[in-house]
């Protein structure tokens, strides 16, 4: 569903990424984690079209980032960080401007966006300017605008960061049942734990680099020390030896 073979990014003489490839299957919730400044928005942000790879190439559903990105854009549903709302809108504004952009009809974009709204808990807000609302509500608006069209492909950046636990449930819950209709979902989260209990498989990016991929369900399985037969108890132990440098987790502050 998703190619990338040894993508380049440069800014500044500085490569955030540096031959990045990843293949990624149909029917797919693909989990890709950093520190912060790995490079994991700047992948993100190249596979929907905000900023240009330097060199390298990408296909999504077949189509090819360069040539045809017109056509990955109208199969795709991005939610990024930063969130991309107009504070000027108001809830309900907001989402039938997105839903005219990628091509709903009137009657299409009515149901499905005050469906979403009583789903997650802002129709008694639909009339407010986005500018009023909460990191939480916010968020929740994003991830609406994101899923009203029913995308074939999902980018979601820090989905579930500032979101309540009912919320988060409800979206994880969404996006199970997309999957289960064929969408691939690609998410970039700090929250490791999340990701290795949600995420069918899972990439490590460090210094723009993909330092490890494994399907989540192996996680435990590999080996840490071939001579004491130790393996890695979670995603977090694997990511700490991956990405720290010798003696960085010891205190390093004179006066703690």
């Amino acid at each position: 569903m998703i190619e990338i073979s040894e993508v380049i990014k440069v800014f500044n003489k500085t490569k955030a990424l540096d031959k990045i490839s990843l293949s990624i299957r149909n029917n797919t919730i693909f989990g890709f984690v950093g520190t912060n400044g790995a490079g994991k928005s700047t992948m993100i942000n190249i596979l929907t079209g905000i900023i240009k790879k330097t060199n390298g190439n990408i296909a999504i559903m077949g189509f090819n980032i360069d040539k045809e990105p017109m056509e990955i854009k109208r199969i795709i549903g991005v939610m990024p960080e930063m969130l991309a709302l107009y504070d000027g809108l108001t809830c309900e504004e907001h989402l039938h401007f997105v839903s005219k952009i990628y091509g709903l009809q009137p009657e299409e974009y009515n149901v499905r966006s005050k469906e979403l709204l009583e789903f997650f808990d802002l129709y008694f807000a639909k009339d407010r300017l986005i500018e009023s609302f909460s990191q939480g509500m916010k968020k929740k608006l994003a991830f609406a605008a994101a899923i009203i069209h029913a995308p074939q492909v999902l980018f979601l950046d820090e989905p579930f960061e500032n979101v309540d636990p009912i919320s988060r449930k409800k979206m994880k819950d969404v996006l199970k049942t997309m999957q289960g209709k064929g969408v691939t979902i690609f998410i970039t989260s700090h929250a490791l734990a999340e990701v290795e209990d949600f995420c069918d498989e899972v990439a490590i990016i460090n210094k723009g680099k993909i330092v490890y991929q494994s399907e989540t369900k192996d996680i435990r399985n590999k080996i840490k020390n071939e001579v004491k037969n130790e393996t890695y108890q979670s995603l977090e132990d694997i990511f700490l030896h991956l990405t720290l440098k010798k003696g960085e987790n010891e205190n390093t502050l004179s006066w703690l």
